[in-house]
């Protein structure tokens, strides 16, 4: 798909540098140098004299123009939230100016001068050891916390199939708000997220719960990044419900997660019986503990 989308000058320059593997986003921004994030490293992509190779305003309107496939009026309702999800999965952020109407929402934007070309990426077993403890005496409602770009939203996609298969049959419902984490695209999912998942996708979380508790009733419900109160009270709902969640937030430990309301909130509610902390310290995924519903370490380097 990378070739569809990017100049031939770029993606040619960005293969002869990078195993297409491990390259997991492409930063273009007007007049400045390309970066590549190749297996977690930032790198800026040169050419074969040395040289920076440079994005130019017209690079980035190219991108944009291929992504949408000439139609902008198609995809408004995600550049109104900052991104533009692409066949095979890749989710392009945008940076521009907002157009905002008389009550602050944003109802377009222009000139567009920074993109953030994500590729997805999924990485069998890689949540294996947490899964010993997330389906320990039973499937257990889980919060997985990271600082950004650390891999929570891989080690989502690696829970999802796992939990979601022939030896576990569990009726999983993912609210994929930003359509990262099926990395739909037409209706087509681009990722594996298990034999029994079902997917609603740039739905807000407020709606996928009330929905799939009604009409799917799933086992487990799976969530990317809770970012407000709204989010913490479907959670607390579901829960309540007897629906396990699954859901993710950006935070660097527990002491970080519970300066946030919406994560003190289901924190002090104990609607998570596993927290599950990651970080990128020996690269993304590295665990840096797991703690029961006390905020209790249960995690045991090497136990399984």
């Amino acid at each position: 798909m990378l070739k569809h989308l990017l100049p031939q000058p770029i993606i040619s320059v960005i293969e002869k540098n990078f195993k297409l593997s491990g390259v997991y986003e492409i930063r273009m921004r007007a007049n400045k140098p390309i970066v590549v994030n190749f297996f977690g490293k930032y790198i800026v992509v040169k050419n074969e004299s040395g040289q920076n190779v440079m994005a130019s305003k017209k690079d980035i309107e190219s991108v944009v123009c291929a992504a949408t496939k000439n139609s902008l009026y198609a995809f408004m309702s995600e550049l109104k939230q900052g991104f533009i999800t692409c066949d095979g999965g890749i989710r392009i952020g945008v940076c521009g100016e907002m157009v905002m109407d008389e009550n602050g929402c944003v109802q377009t934007i222009k000139n567009i001068c920074a993109l953030n070309i994500r590729i997805p990426h999924q990485i069998k077993n890689c949540a294996h050891t947490a899964l010993c403890y997330i389906l320990n005496g039973g499937i257990n409602s889980t919060l997985i916390l990271s600082p950004p770009g650390a891999g929570k939203t891989t080690f989502l996609k690696d829970i999802c199939a796992s939990i979601s298969c022939e030896s576990r049959p569990y009726q999983v419902l993912i609210c994929d708000e930003r359509f990262e984490i099926a990395s739909s695209y037409l209706g087509e999912m681009h990722n594996d997220i298990g034999l029994f998942s079902d997917v609603i996708s740039g739905a807000s979380k407020d709606f996928a719960f009330k929905f799939a508790i009604r009409t799917m009733k799933p086992d487990v419900i799976v969530c990317d990044e809770i970012m407000s109160v709204e989010d913490a009270k479907s959670i607390l709902n579901a829960i309540k419900s007897g629906v396990q969640v699954i859901a993710t937030a950006h935070a660097k430990d527990i002491s970080d997660a519970i300066m946030r309301p919406e994560l003190k909130t289901l924190i002090d509610a104990k609607a998570f019986k596993r927290i599950i902390v990651l970080s990128s310290k020996n690269g993304p995924g590295t665990y840096e503990g797991i703690y029961n519903e006390n905020l209790v370490s249960i995690y045991k380097t090497g136990e399984f």
